[in-house]
């Protein structure tokens, strides 16, 4: 993908969370929204009403839990290994 402007390195955590808040509390403010409502003739509006107000509350709570949902699969998974190519490079 080649775009003509890229964040900085230092700013992909802010996108990471912005961009999954935003998708998550979206899909689960509509779902909620349709749960409770039914199919009515607001139900867009009456949606993106509780998407608005859901997205910073998602997105905060995201940035604060990422480090340590992150420390905690470090923890759940085996480490990296290296590809066979590169081990016959080290001389492994």
């Amino acid at each position: 993908m080649s775009l003509r402007f890229r964040l900085p390195h230092h700013a992909a955590p802010y996108l990471f969370a912005g961009l999954t808040s935003g998708l998550m509390s979206f899909l689960v403010s509509g779902l909620a929204t349709w749960k409770a409502f039914g199919f009515v003739p607001d139900l867009l509006g009456r949606w993106i009403s509780a998407w608005v107000n859901a997205w910073p509350i998602a997105f905060a709570s995201l940035l604060i839990v990422a480090p340590a949902v992150r420390r905690l699969v470090g923890m759940m998974v085996a480490p990296p290994t290296e590809p066979p190519e590169l081990r016959a490079r080290n001389g492994a």
